[in-house]
């Protein structure tokens, strides 16, 4: 196990003036054992930062230190981290016990600890009655499985993980997030996750770095980055439904947006009028949506209810009361938190 170090670390592609640059100065220190969640939409930069703690892509910039080391000029293999990838990346020639044992067999480790890790890791992943079987008789999940424990018998200081869940139906994808953290709990390594999943991110992670456009927006444990989130990029992309970003709600300032989650409006005899658009059941809650009535401007509101509670209709006009300790100011121009 290791702490982990980004240092202004940049990536760009190309020279001279032409040169694009898509990571832009990230800084991030990551603590021995922390599992660490890289979120953000397709084409934020996200991937590539995972793949050049890899060694899969050149750094253009700054330091990346693992364990005290630095490596940027360090080859993949000699950085100490294990991969899992979306696609699992499985040979469907070898069985299962091959694919987890065939990074050790090529480093020349004995057999009999080959043996030894392989049972280990198929025990702690249940895997072990699965073994002598093909990839292609397994599940996605089985085989995301299998592609993880050939990372754990690596025994790697960093785990790194690249969108591993994108390819399971939504319920193996929760049940795979259940395995990864209790495998986390037990072997207690560093962990680079990404995702572009927001649920995956608040669900795994311990702290989490948000990027949007090669930037780092936020660092921070889920519960601050969601309650105290540090731009309208956070604001809107973490947390489903997303919270309301507001240029002209009443009372608003001149050259902010008012943030205010959909769990924070209630429904009272006073405060905004909002005319209901559509009302959404999803079980235990409803999300009404509808549209500012009064204010400097006509803006789409979202309001999340219990289920149990008044069922408004479309068309009707509301009261919407905002919990004044749960507003959030940014400025208009930058984005930024005030």
């Amino acid at each position: 196990m290791a702490s982990l170090s980004l240092r202004n670390v940049i990536k760009r592609y190309g020279h001279g003036p032409k040169a694009n640059q898509v990571i832009h100065g990230v800084n991030a220190e990551i603590q021995d054992g922390e599992f660490i969640v890289i979120v953000g939409p397709s084409g934020c930069g996200k991937s590539t930062l995972l793949r050049m703690v890899a060694g899969l892509e050149e750094i253009s910039g700054g330091e990346i230190d693992i364990g005290g080391r630095v490596v940027n000029d360090l080859e993949p293999a000699q950085r100490d981290i294990a991969m899992v990838f979306q696609n699992y990346a499985l040979y469907p020639h070898m069985t299962n016990f091959e694919n987890m044992a065939y990074g050790l067999k090529i480093a020349k480790v004995p057999k009999d600890e080959i043996r030894a890790r392989v049972d280990k890791a198929a025990k702690i992943l249940e895997l072990g009655h699965l073994l002598e079987r093909k990839p292609r008789e397994l599940s996605g999940g089985q085989r995301q499985r299998v592609a993880m424990g050939r990372a754990i018998v690596r025994q790697p200081q960093v785990f790194l993980f690249d969108e591993p869940l994108s390819n399971l139906d939504a319920k193996l994808r929760a049940q795979t997030r259940l395995e990864i953290q209790k495998l986390h709990r037990e072997l207690g390594i560093t962990s680079l996750f990404v995702t572009h999943d927001q649920v995956e991110a608040m669900t795994l992670a311990q702290r989490m770095i948000v990027m949007n456009g090669g930037v780092m927006e936020q660092f921070g444990t889920p519960e601050e980055v969601y309650h105290t989130p540090a731009s309208t990029f956070v604001a809107s992309f973490i947390g489903s439904p997303p919270m309301n970003l507001l240029k002209n709600a009443p009372g608003g300032r001149q050259g902010t947006v008012l943030g205010i989650r959909p769990e924070h409006l209630d429904i009272a005899d006073t405060g905004w009028e909002l005319r209901v658009e559509t009302v959404e059941l999803l079980g235990a809650e409803r999300l009404v949506y509808g549209r500012l009535q009064s204010g400097n401007g006509d803006e789409g509101v979202i309001v999340r209810i219990e289920e149990g509670a008044h069922h408004p209709q479309p068309d009707q006009i509301l009261r919407v009361a905002p919990r004044e300790s749960r507003l959030h100011w940014f400025d208009a121009a930058s984005g930024k938190r005030l």
